[in-house]
C-alpha cells in the first residue's frame, strides 16, 4: 500500500501547495485553496498489454509522416462541423462547456445518434433508461450508438477495449474518477488525472474523445485552468434557457478557426440547425420604427445580417446612462464622443441604450456605422427604411473606414432582399452589375444627409 499524501490545490488555477494559504500566489485569488488526498502508486497503461496501439511512437521526419489516413470525421451536423473546422479530427480531445440545462447532453446525444460510426456514449449523470427516453424523442433508431453508465475510468477502458468504438463521448468529465487518485470525483486532481488518461488513450489509438464540462457561476469551465490547455478544442454552448435559440462558439481550436459560430433552435425533437441565422436576428415588424438599423457582419466565414436597436432619451438623473447588450460599452462611448465632437449632436446629457437582437455578442468593427445610424435615428425619431443596411467602421475623426471582405457582405445583403448598403468609399469593391445599390460615403455627415436630409 502506497503512502497516502495530503496536498493542497487552488480550485481556480490548479497550483499545488504543501500547506494551506489564504491567497493563491499564482492567480492571486482568495479562499480558493482546498485540501485533497492523493495516493501515489505506479500506474499501468490504459490498455491491456496484448492490445496493440493503432499508431507507433517512434520518431519520424516531418516529410515522412503520412496524413492520408487522417480524414476528418463528418458528424452529419453542418453547424457542429463548421465550428470544429470541417469535422472531428482523429485522436483529438474536445471539451464542450455550458450552463446547466442549456442542451449540452442533448446536442452530443443527437450527434452520436446521427454518426455513421461506432460511438460509445458514456454517462455518469443519467441512467441508460433515461438516455433511451431522450434518444427516442430525438431519433428512434440508431444501430451504431452504445450507451454506458459508468464513472470509473478503468471500467470505461475495459468496455472500450471490448467494443472498439470510433468515437467516445463522456458526459461529464466532472463525474469521472480513477483508482490512482483517492480524492472525490470532481476535484482538481481527479479531473486532471482522468483527462490525462483520456488524452493518452486518444493519441495512442487515434480515437477522438468529446468531453462535457460543467461551468462555474462565473461562466468558466469547472476545474483547473490547465484542463483547457490540455485539450485540443474548447467549445462553449450558450444561450438563454427562456429562449429557443442556442449558440455554439469555439474558444480554442488547434485544427481550425476560433471565430466560427453555430446556431441551433431548441425543439421538442432536439436541436434544429439554423442554416440562415438572419431569420432570427432580424425582427419581422411590418411597421417602421425609429432607432433600428441593419448591419452586415461576419462570424468566421459566415456573413450575418443583424439588427441594432438604440434608444436615446433625456436623462432624468444627473448622470446619463450608457447601457449595452451584446456590444462593447467602451466602443459605444467612443462613438458617442465622435458624434458629439465631429458631427455636432448633443448626446452628452441623454441616456443611450443599445441592444443587438437575437442574444448574440458581436466584436466586428464593421457594425459601427449601423450603431451610429440607430442612435441618430432614435435621437431624431426618424425611422430608417428597412431596405437599407450598413457595413463600415467609424474612426475617431468621424471618417468612414473600410472593412474586410466587403463583397461577401454585399452579396449577403442582396440575397436577403436589401436594396441599398452604405460602405466606405475607400473600399475596393470587385462586384459588378449587382442588384443592390452601393452607397459610398466618406464621413458621418454624408450618412446623416443621405438618411435624414
Amino acid at each position: 500500500m502506497a503512502k497516502v499524501k495530503t496536498t493542497f490545490f487552488c480550485q481556480n488555477c490548479g497550483t499545488q501547495y504543501a500547506k494551506w494559504l489564504g491567497q493563491c500566489t499564482a492567480c492571486k485569488e482568495w479562499n480558493t485553496i482546498v485540501e485533497e488526498i492523493v495516493q501515489k502508486e505506479e500506474k499501468s497503461s490504459w490498455k491491456n498489454e496484448t492490445s496493440p496501439a493503432k499508431r507507433t511512437s517512434k520518431p519520424l521526419l516531418v516529410n515522412e509522416i503520412d496524413t492520408t489516413q487522417e480524414v476528418r470525421l463528418d458528424t452529419k451536423d453542418a453547424e457542429f462541423n463548421r465550428v470544429l473546422g470541417g469535422g472531428i479530427v482523429p485522436g483529438s480531445l474536445t471539451l464542450l462547456g455550458g450552463e446547466p440545462g442549456i442542451g449540452k447532453s442533448t446536442l452530443l446525444l443527437q450527434i452520436s445518434l446521427k454518426l455513421p460510426y461506432k460511438t460509445l456514449y458514456v454517462s455518469g449523470e443519467e441512467s441508460q433508461k433515461q438516455i433511451k427516453m431522450r434518444a427516442e424523442r430525438i431519433q428512434p433508431e440508431s444501430k451504431q450508438c452504445y450507451i454506458l453508465t459508468e464513472t470509473k475510468t478503468q471500467n470505461i477502458f475495459k468496455q472500450i477495449t471490448a467494443i472498439e468504438p470510433d468515437i467516445v463521448i463522456i458526459d461529464s468529465i466532472q463525474t469521472l474518477h480513477t483508482d490512482y487518485i483517492e480524492s472525490s470525483a470532481g476535484s482538481i486532481s481527479q479531473i486532471r488525472e482522468c483527462t490525462t488518461e483520456l488524452i493518452k488513450f486518444a493519441k495512442e489509438t487515434a480515437t477522438p474523445v468529446i468531453l462535457i464540462g460543467h461551468i462555474t457561476k462565473d461562466g468558466h469551465i469547472a476545474g483547473p485552468k490547465i484542463l483547457e490547455h490540455m485539450v485540443d478544442t474548447v467549445l462553449q454552448f450558450e444561450g438563454d434557457r427562456n429562449h429557443i435559440y442556442r449558440i455554439l462558439r469555439s474558444l480554442k481550436n488547434r485544427f481550425g478557426s476560433t471565430s466560427e459560430l453555430g446556431i441551433y433552435e431548441m425543439q421538442g425533437s432536439g436541436l434544429r440547425e439554423v442554416t440562415n441565422p438572419s431569420e432570427i436576428l432580424i425582427s419581422k415588424n411590418d411597421e417602421e420604427l425609429s432607432g433600428t438599423a441593419i448591419a452586415a457582419t461576419l462570424e468566421g466565414m459566415r456573413p450575418l445580417m443583424i439588427e441594432i436597436q438604440a434608444l436615446v432619451s433625456t436623462a432624468v438623473y444627473g448622470t446619463p446612462q450608457r447601457s449595452t447588450t451584446g456590444y462593447n460599452a467602451k466602443r459605444l462611448n467612443m462613438l458617442l464622443a465622435v458624434l458629439e465632437k465631429r458631427a455636432g449632436f448633443r448626446l452628452g446629457a441623454k441616456d443611450v441604450f443599445l441592444n443587438i437582437t437575437g442574444g448574440i455578442s458581436v466584436d466586428d468593427p464593421a457594425i459601427d456605422l449601423a450603431v451610429v445610424a440607430a442612435i441618430l435615428s432614435s435621437n431624431e425619431d426618424i425611422a430608417i427604411e428597412k431596405r437599407i443596411c450598413f457595413a463600415a467602421e467609424v474612426g475617431l475623426a468621424g471618417e468612414i473606414r473600410p472593412v474586410n471582405r466587403v463583397d461577401q457582405r454585399i452579396s449577403e445583403a442582396e440575397k436577403l432582399g436589401f436594396e441599398m448598403i452604405f460602405v466606405s468609399k475607400h473600399n475596393k469593391i470587385s462586384l459588378k452589375n449587382t442588384g443592390i445599390q452601393i452607397k459610398l460615403v466618406g464621413k458621418i455627415e454624408d450618412v446623416v444627409s443621405e438618411l435624414f436630409g
